[in-house]
């Protein structure tokens, strides 16, 4: 297994052909691996550099000025996330000790004053962000990043669904209303041996659609794993993105496209003073109440549908709050 390289500057102004090219790259992309490498992504690097450097400055601050904006409830994804509070291999029935780092999370950023985003239905998805007052450049940044990441998103999922066989738009008025989220995951040098089985991330797929990843290069970082078992470490190149299939893409596409288990590995023993990662990760997720339901193109009389039809709401609650050490309520099986 690899993780190939896809460029999609061309896509917005290519010719068909050459954006039919694009869309067959990553249609063989997600077929082989469910991780990419994205290139020609359009998103500013002086963004990037922004969040990075801000976020890294409130990774810096003292735990008991972090924690003044700590995560109110587990299934809230929201504020700050101490270590010892996430155990992502619980989201799948799993366990393990906690994960080796700390999180900063924020979810959509504008929320109209309307029912459908008030609602009972609506929670934990659109519950408010939380801000620290420093560093001040905090919040502007992540805010552009957000921004910044729901306009790669259109264009992603415009490729998805041309690389499915369907009309560009598809999937909009499944996203039109989204609940994505962006977290700055900061991954300290461990200064001890860790415990027995415990990992900087525990192995996981994500629940969401699609998730977009600022990776680093640094001993411990993203790996993922292949069909028999070994580990792969992901590219972390500059100026770049990796993009992965989450569980709930996998579904709509019937397992055509797979959501791949990865992890955050440990250290090496001789780097693990030069180890600190700090990953930034865009969670792309539908709107509560989209059904997520194969997909035409991808059944037939020799593929039945492997899914039940589902909502974001019924199929991540429960996995997300298991992982975020919540009870242990996650399925064994996808």
């Amino acid at each position: 297994m690899s993780v190939p390289l896809v460029d999609i500057a061309r896509f917005a102004s290519g010719t068909q052909a050459e954006r039919r090219q694009i869309a067959a790259s990553f249609d063989a992309a997600c077929r082989d691996s469910g991780f990419l490498v994205l290139a020609g992504h359009g998103v500013p690097e002086d963004v990037q550099a922004n969040l990075y450097q801000s976020a890294k400055a409130f990774f810096e601050l003292p735990l008991a000025r972090k924690l003044e904006i700590r995560r109110v409830r587990q299934e809230q994804n929201r504020g700050y996330i101490p270590y010892g509070e996430e155990r992502l291999v619980r989201m799948h029935g799993g366990d393990s000790p906690p994960d080796f780092k700390e999180v900063f999370s924020v979810g959509p950023c504008a929320v109209p004053d309307e029912p459908y985003y008030r609602c009972e239905a609506a929670y934990p998805n659109f519950a408010p962000n939380v801000w620290p007052d420093k560093p001040r450049e905090l919040r502007p940044a992540m805010e552009r990043y957000y921004r910044e990441m729901e306009a790669l998103s259109e264009r992603l999922v415009r490729i998805c669904a041309l690389a499915l066989g369907l009309g560009e738009r598809w999937f909009e008025g499944k996203l039109d209303r989204h609940t994505s989220h962006l977290r700055a995951l900061h991954y300290p040098a461990p200064d001890r041996d860790l415990a027995p089985g415990q990992l900087r991330c525990g192995v996981h797929t994500d629940l969401g659609a699609l998730t977009v990843l600022r990776n680093e290069a640094v001993s411990g970082g993203l790996e993922v794993q292949g069909s028999d078992g070994r580990w792969l470490s992901a590219p972390a190149i500059e100026n770049t993105f990796v993009v992965n299939i989450g569980d709930l893409m996998m579904r709509w596409t019937n397992d055509r496209w797979t959501s791949t288990p990865h992890r955050v590995a440990v250290p090496q023993a001789a780097s693990r003073s030069r180890s600190r990662r700090l990953s930034i990760a865009y969670f792309l997720r539908p709107n509560y109440d989209a059904e997520i339901a194969c997909i035409p193109t991808c059944s037939g009389p020799d593929r039945p549908s492997r899914y039940v039809p589902t909502t974001l709401a019924r199929y991540s609650v429960a996995r997300f709050t298991a992982g975020a050490d919540g009870p242990n309520t996650g399925e064994k099986q996808l």
